[in-house]
């Protein structure tokens, strides 16, 4: 049996009715993103970070914190974004007081000097640049561009450019399917970056290259300095003294390399992961302190940790700090400022000093927490699945201080499966998960085999079993709940976004172990993701599933549309209208062949919404729906008013 640590004056309610403080609202209003963290100053001790607006349509705006004062640097309309590869990162730059950052709505690129206001100095248009870095002594910006064709279906062109101030512009490298991560040497002689092709994707297998840097700018013969069709590099740094450094997994874990004297050298081999996959540009798990010393963040077993690398002595010293999640950062002189969360601290940014590791709060995602009686605390599990494979978990039991559920029940428990899918599911306190959780509704959020964090052998596990290894794994976790009486077995509920929309499609479609189902934006029809697809993931799915021909019939067998005769569980659909990345058809096919099979199904088109939920309205529109036809097609009693969403095949 579940508990929830009620008090002996608590109220007694079935599972999933709990009245709870965590409205829809607060969860829309209370969590403002916080990403892409800098450092910069004369001194190089402000700091810089991107913060979204959810009550501003989702506007990235940035922030500066210069000693006590925070000043907000490029206010509206203006929204620090970029779109190449879709899902863009990377968006500014800062060099001591100089800041460089694409403005979303035109794709011009923009400079603050000094104090001064925002000056547009690129075309934007048809071209989008990201991950820059600023060559102030050629009064330049170099970066990865991204070119679209004027009309018809081409594929864009990617390559590293040279913007200059003046709006010239000049391409540096091309002719590879897709670039990142141009970092240029501390003296400006030397470009290093990451190129790779198709079919791959970067987190299988990308090269890093090294060119001089030429009197008039441009790039002499580049070298190749490590990487290949199987071996992953991500994050070229150089040290201070000039020495170019690495993570790369060749070893079958992201670990540090760096380049000395001609060799690579690893300097902290060890299973644990030293970046994550490069879905976005400018990720930072690792800096400098000094020469040979290096601040970084690793992951084991879904949990991070930061440290403090003396790579002459080869000793990694741990940092003290409250957070099981890094998600990124920046050294500076004497400190590190972090993105980091924990379960019972949601996302935020915090300044340690390292000598005395003193932690300060610079920013939090949620300014205002619900009291620590409403919220759940998971816990990891690992569980036997299919072929001998242990999967992972986090498990959010229902937990409210001022309830308790009738005596001897279950509850209802949603299984959710990340997106990605090579994405991880970490235990960041989020209100999202505690808005089911104070309702009665248990969580378990599953890391299932493809998921990063727990190394390359675990990541490949998906490689060609897309559809079937994440869907065993997410039934395998509901099964150990209910088996362990941790859930209802009769109200199984799997949920998912993107990547895990498939999962949740196929776990519903292919087996019975799940009652119901929502899918956010999710993937349906694995062919026409292929014909829509943009570039970046376009031959994601010769990894995922098969390369064509090979694949076609592969395509039909694991896609959820061709086998809607199967699928007699209720499901909810939510899907941008604007979603560049799974188009609107494949979740309104799937609604359309519910509705005539006369299953239970609802339907959530949102307009102004692309791949993932920004404006406020439209997150508590989906928290409340979503809620709303769990309470409807489990029977359960419901608020009084007026339905938020339409089921269609629902009897009264």
């Amino acid at each position: 049996m579940t508990s929830t640590a009620s008090s002996p004056s608590a109220l007694t309610a079935p599972y999933g009715t709990w009245p709870s403080p965590i409205s829809a609202a607060i969860v829309a209003a209370g969590a403002s993103p916080l990403t892409q963290l800098a450092l910069g100053g004369a001194a190089g001790d402000d700091v810089y970070w991107l913060a979204g607006r959810a009550s501003e349509a989702g506007r990235n705006t940035l922030l500066r914190q210069r000693g006590a004062r925070v000043d907000e640097l490029t206010p509206a309309p203006f929204n620090v974004r970029t779109r190449v590869h879709e899902y863009g990162g990377g968006a500014y730059a800062v060099a001591g007081d100089s800041i460089v950052f694409s403005h979303f709505a035109d794709n011009r690129l923009y400079r603050i000097a000094g104090d001064g206001a925002p000056e547009a100095f690129s075309a934007g248009g048809n071209t989008r640049h990201a991950d820059f870095v600023i060559d102030a002594a050629r009064a330049r910006l170099i970066a990865v561009r991204e070119q679209h064709p004027h009309e018809g279906h081409a594929q864009p062109e990617n390559s590293l450019s040279a913007v200059a101030f003046d709006g010239s512009e000049t391409v540096l490298a091309r002719g590879h399917d897709f670039y990142a991560a141009p970092r240029l040497s501390p003296d400006g002689s030397q470009l290093a970056w990451i190129s790779w092709d198709h079919p791959r994707l970067p987190w299988q297998g990308t090269e890093l290259w090294l060119a001089d840097v030429q009197a008039d700018g441009s790039l002499g013969s580049p070298r190749l300095i490590a990487g290949g069709m199987r071996e992953s590099i991500c994050q070229p740094e150089w040290s201070p003294n000039g020495l170019l450094h690495f993570v790369s997994d060749s070893s079958g874990w992201w670990n540090l390399y760096r380049l000395h004297a001609g060799e690579i050298e690893a300097l902290c081999p060890m299973e644990a992961e030293f970046a994550t996959p490069h879905w976005t540009f400018g990720g930072s798990m690792y800096g400098f302190l000094s020469d040979d010393e290096i601040v970084c963040t690793y992951i084991q077993a879904g949990i991070s940790y930061l440290a403090q690398l003396n790579v002459a002595a080869a000793k990694l010293e741990p940092i003290p700090h409250p957070y099981q999640e890094i998600r990124e950062l920046r050294v500076g002189p004497g400190f590190v400022a972090l993105l980091g969360g924990s379960p019972t601290i949601a996302l935020e940014l915090a300044r340690i000093d390292l000598a005395n590791h003193e932690l300060e709060v610079l920013a939090q995602s949620i300014t205002a927490l619900p009291a620590l009686g409403y919220l759940s605390v998971p816990r990891s599990l690992s569980f036997a699945s299919s072929n001998g494979r242990t999967a992972h978990a986090f498990f959010y039991a229902p937990h409210n201080t001022d309830v308790q559920a009738p005596a001897g029940t279950l509850p209802p428990v949603i299984v959710i499966s990340h997106g990605g899918p090579t994405s991880m599911a970490s235990n960041t306190l989020k209100l999202a998960t505690q808005y089911w959780t104070s309702r009665g509704i248990g969580v378990l959020d599953v890391n299932y085999g493809g998921s990063s964090g727990f190394g390359r052998e675990y990541r490949d596990a998906l490689r060609g079993q897309w559809g079937i290894v994440d869907v065993e794994d997410c039934i395998a976790g509901a099964r150990y709940l209910a088996a362990n009486g941790l859930a209802d077995p009769e109200r199984l509920i799997i949920r998912g976004g993107s990547a895990g929309g498939l999962t949740t499609l196929c776990a519903l479609t292919f087996h019975d172990v799940f009652k119901a189902g929502a899918s956010y934006y999710g993937v349906s029809d694995l062919q026409g993701l292929d014909n829509d697809s943009h570039k970046f993931e376009s031959r994601y799915t010769d990894y995922l599933i098969a390369s064509q021909p090979q694949a076609e019939a592969l395509y039909r067998e694991r896609s959820p549309i061709h086998h809607t005769d199967k699928l007699s569980r209720p499901m909810i659909f939510f899907q941008g209208l604007d979603d560049k990345v799974v188009p609107p058809q494949q979740s309104q096919l799937m609604v359309e062949a519910l509705q005539a099979r006369g299953v239970p199904v609802a339907y959530v088109p949102l307009e102004g919404e692309g791949h993932g939920f920004r404006k406020a309205e439209n997150i508590v529109r989906t928290l409340d729906a979503e809620l709303y036809f769990y309470q409807r097609v489990f029977g359960l009693p419901v608020a009084a008013g007026e339905p938020p969403v339409h089921i269609d095949n629902l009897p009264a």
